[in-house]
């Protein structure tokens, strides 16, 4: 349980790092989303450069991959969708 809190606080804090840098105004849960979202990202980019430890599936992002995750989620949501 204090995992998902966790995850939680750490995606809201990339979330408002990230949204700040890109100059975009988004709500509380849009920014937590957004920093969870950006540490998967980060995560997957990591992956590229490095092999996770045996039995993970993804390789830990650390908070500046998060943001530059959360970077990359941002500018296709902007650019892609909208």
């Amino acid at each position: 349980m204090l995992h998902y809190l966790w995850m939680l606080i750490v995606g809201l804090i990339v979330g408002v790092v990230a949204k700040h840098l890109m100059g975009l105004q988004l709500g509380f849960w849009m920014t937590a989303g957004l920093g969870i979202v950006g540490s998967y990202v980060g995560g997957m980019i990591g992956n590229i450069f490095s092999k996770p430890a045996d039995g993970q599936m993804f390789h830990p992002a650390g908070i500046i991959m998060s943001i530059a995750g959360a970077c990359i989620v941002l500018w296709g949501y902007t650019h892609l969708i909208k």
